[in-house]
């Protein structure tokens, strides 16, 4: 966030949640949830993950790593009101799970960790989850707290590294709002993930005799790091002593993207537009290969979701790229295959021109509903081609009810093939 980059400082004389004045004081990072509370932070690293997740897969198994158990309440909080719509019919579709929790965040841990079971879908927590976990269908990994530890490092990650080609789990995004992740990946002593340790008892003759896997060294969550200025680090004294602000306003300063190389050895960072072209050029060799794809409206969803999946948005890639108005294909193939860029409203042109005798096919008022659903591409994009929803907005509910319209082509199916060509022609070169 904004003040994670910059730093966060009271206004003079500002009082907390219970009327306590606040220390004039530069707070960082680590500060923050241990010296104090700043609710506006958690709420904006909950709408860029509800984000996140409305781009790729909302039921995408995540765990959020909080300062303490009061964070990870809030951090569930926030999560809970972002995703009211979700939470209405999952009512654990967020849960906390802490040493609070006691047996019924046992419970949520346990139908978690099952791959055939959709909810909980995201359990926030502190220290509980970073040993003894393990998710093979967690998709999502998400920093809130600085981590210090590279063995804690290696054990948290270690939650999103389980793979399950069975289930689409091929790989996990690490979702890092402290820098922690950046610092660990970046530090030489990082040698990749941590692997399961086996102990093997051999018998006399040098068999095998029993195997056990080892258990993980945990991290001790009584072990307390830096507490921050203000703050002195005694027994039963930091939680009553953290300071609570529920005021202010902050956003997410930038968004970048790290790649871990092949070998999992080397992080680097790339320009959104530059890595959405690389996961194009990875799922489709070349432009005619997803020009094949995106000219059939149901392929062209499946490649929409597989895009989605790898955290490519289609309005902050158009954002990024500084081309509101450039239709997606010809973005992703502009950044993919070095294509001239056209707008929708060049490819919409150029459709009415060059293929005339597709609209002469129909009669005047079928004509100009066709003529009409090209218009909608082009201020609004492919979105105005879904049936039969398109048919209930003017100008094309112009035309009448949904079965007039109907009626009009000749029947539901003659009407469909009729926008399923034009989609096919748009797209044609």
């Amino acid at each position: 966030t904004e003040w994670d980059a910059a730093g966060w400082r009271p206004t003079k004389g500002e009082l907390d949640r219970f009327g306590r004045e606040i220390p004039d004081e530069e707070y960082e990072t680590k500060d923050f949830e241990r010296a104090v509370a700043l609710r506006a932070r958690t709420d904006a690293i909950a709408r860029h993950l509800t984000n996140f997740l409305q781009q790729t897969d909302r039921f995408g198994k995540t765990i959020i790593f909080c300062v303490d158990q009061e964070h990870a309440n809030e951090m569930r909080r926030a999560m809970s009101n972002l995703n009211a719509d979700l939470v209405k019919n999952h009512s654990d579709y967020v849960c906390r799970v802490t040493a609070d929790e006691g047996e019924i965040g046992r419970g949520h841990m346990a139908r978690f960790q099952d791959v055939e079971t959709k909810v909980p879908v995201i359990l926030t927590t502190s220290q509980l989850l970073t040993t003894g976990l393990d998710a093979p269908t967690c998709k999502n990994v998400v920093i809130a707290r600085v981590i210090g530890s590279m063995t804690e490092f290696k054990q948290i990650i270690g939650r999103g590294t389980r793979v399950r080609d069975d289930y689409g789990k091929l790989w996990f995004s690490i979702l890092d709002y402290t820098g922690s992740a950046t610092r660990m990946f970046a530090d030489p002593n990082f040698d990749g993930d941590p692997v399961l340790v086996t102990e093997t008892q051999i018998d006399s003759e040098g068999e095998p005799k029993t195997e056990n896997i080892v258990e993980e060294p945990p991290i001790d969550p009584e072990v307390l790091e830096d507490p921050g200025p203000g703050i002195v680090a005694e027994p039963g004294e930091v939680e009553r002593r953290k300071l609570y602000v529920d005021h202010g306003q902050v956003e997410i300063a930038a968004h970048l993207v790290y790649e871990l190389d092949p070998d999992g050895k080397q992080l680097r960072v790339v320009r959104y537009t530059d890595y959405a072209g690389e996961k194009v050029r990875t799922l489709f060799p070349s432009g005619t290969d997803l020009q094949t794809e995106w000219a059939d409206p149901v392929k062209r969803a499946e490649v929409i979701d597989s895009l989605a999946e790898r955290g490519i948005d289609f309005d902050q890639l158009a954002a990024a790229a500084n081309q509101p108005g450039a239709d997606p294909f010809d973005l992703l193939c502009h950044l993919a295959y070095n294509a001239p860029l056209r707008s929708r409203r060049e490819r919409a042109a150029r459709l009415r021109t060059e293929r005339k005798d597709f609209f002469d096919r129909y009669g005047p008022e079928a004509h100009a509903i066709l003529d009409e659903l090209l218009e909608k591409y082009a201020e609004h994009g492919t979105a105005q081609f879904v049936l039969p929803d398109i048919l209930r907005v003017p100008p094309i509910s112009d035309h009448g009810q949904p079965g007039e319209i109907i009626r009009i082509f000749g029947g539901p199916e003659q009407l469909r093939q009729a926008v399923t060509e034009l989609q096919t022609l748009l797209y044609a070169a």
